[in-house]
């Protein structure tokens, strides 16, 4: 079985998926990490050097690969992983999909600490990110909301959310 976990980024996608992963004893993989260590680049240098078109085609790539498998994975996808293509068919066909639902304001909170590590953001001022969060998550959402399982993480601990997830997709 194959958990992918879906949303925008600061969802908590990376931080859940570690914890279920540990919790049920299914492999991790972070589908950004696997992209970086398979290119050994970092994404906001391949977004840099190669440019997104390259990025989401090596994205998809990756993705596929990774479905194909027959193992017990608990996938952590990029925020845009999505909305390419028709990623979003192939991770429900594939695997149990989990939107990690959050607020505009918990977003913008979140990953205004780590713009440097978020190409479509490094640039944005604080002040307009939760203008810029909302347009980008009204476009991202008619694909998020295709997922099995929705569920929202707002003001919840990480236990919570695991054992919502765990409970929902009877594991």
């Amino acid at each position: 079985m194959i958990i992918s976990l879906v949303g925008y980024m600061g969802s908590g996608k990376s931080h859940i998926s570690k914890i279920l992963s540990d919790k049920i004893n299914f492999k991790l993989i972070d589908l950004d990490k696997e992209i970086s260590r398979r290119n050994k680049l970092t994404i906001p240098e391949i977004f840099e050097k190669k440019g997104e078109i390259y990025f989401r085609k090596l994205e998809r790539e990756t993705l596929e690969e990774i479905l194909a498998t027959q193992e017990n994975i608990v996938l952590s996808l990029g925020g845009g992983t999505p909305v390419y293509y028709n990623n979003m068919e192939i991770i429900n066909n594939n695997s149990a999909s989990v939107f990690l639902r959050a607020s505009i304001c918990t977003l913008a909170e979140r990953i205004s600490k780590q713009k440097e590590k978020r190409p479509l953001i490094a640039k944005i001022a604080d002040e307009d990110l939760p203008e810029f969060i909302a347009k980008h998550l009204f476009e991202r959402n008619v694909y998020y909301s295709k997922a099995q399982l929705s569920i929202n993480t707002d003001q919840k601990n990480p236990e919570d959310i695991i054992q919502e997830i765990i409970e929902k997709l009877y594991l």
